[in-house]
């Protein structure tokens, strides 16, 4: 397999994300409205669109980067998807010109940045393009390193005559990095969607952002904003400039 780089998720994965994650739940929408307050947001991996496009519907003026052309080709085709404006290229830097109130990434996606350089670095850019007391709000999940068995794990999602749907993936603790495969057996074809990420827990987040200069104002458990507590299993943080 050719090595894993910044396009590879969204190249492999634009033709089924949709299908398989469908649309963003309205708390999501309504939760970033209210953040943005009224001015401008950036998403960090705008992907296909599915948070952008029913965002700007409200009236909020969002702009997006994403790496991969496939991705923002099915985020073009949406109706409405051509009012985004889009950056190509590695949002890690942040390369959008202007400053916004709110700047957010969803869906795990913050852990797409594979080292802990990438990770603080895109806190620092967040920062310089963040309106004073403008929020950055991440969604990610909570690391459970207990799924793993001697750094392995396998979950098998369907299994019918003529289909097996399976997830593999290897954990490096000293890393923090979990390499993976969504496999898809059809008639014996096998479709293989590989992810890559590097997880940061919540505290080792809140570092990042204050060594940046933000402030974490609040952390919900979901976008219904419920309690955060030790049962969650993601958490929404969101972090506001303070200089």
């Amino acid at each position: 397999m050719d090595e894993y780089i910044t396009t590879t998720y969204g190249d492999h994965l634009a033709e089924v994300y949709d299908q398989w994650y469908g649309a963003y739940e309205d708390a999501a929408i309504e939760t970033l409205a209210t953040l943005a307050r009224g001015g401008r947001a950036l998403e960090l991996g705008i992907g296909t669109g599915r948070i952008a496009v029913p965002l700007a519907a409200r009236g909020i003026e969002v702009h997006g980067i994403d790496a991969s052309s496939a991705m923002v080709a099915k985020l073009l085709a949406r109706p409405g998807g051509d009012s985004i404006g889009i950056t190509m290229g590695d949002y890690a830097d942040v390369d959008v010109e202007g400053q916004f109130s709110l700047i957010f990434v969803v869906f795990n996606t913050f852990f797409a940045l594979l080292t802990q350089e990438e990770q603080v670095k895109c806190f620092r850019n967040v920062v310089d393009h963040l309106t004073p007391g403008g929020t950055f709000a991440i969604e990610a999940f909570v690391p459970d390193v207990t799924r793993f068995s001697g750094g392995q794990n396998v979950r098998v999602h369907t299994i019918t005559n003529e289909r097996v749907d399976l997830q593999v993936a290897q954990h490096d603790p000293l890393r923090q990095h979990i390499k993976s495969q969504h496999i898809i057996f059809i008639n014996n074809e096998a479709r293989l969607y590989p992810v890559e990420v590097r997880y940061a827990w919540p505290s080792e987040l809140d570092l990042m952002a204050q060594l940046a200069g933000l402030e974490l104002r609040q952390r919900w458990g979901n976008w219904d904003q419920q309690e955060f507590n030790k049962n969650s299993e993601k958490h929404i943080s969101v972090y506001e400039r303070v200089k």
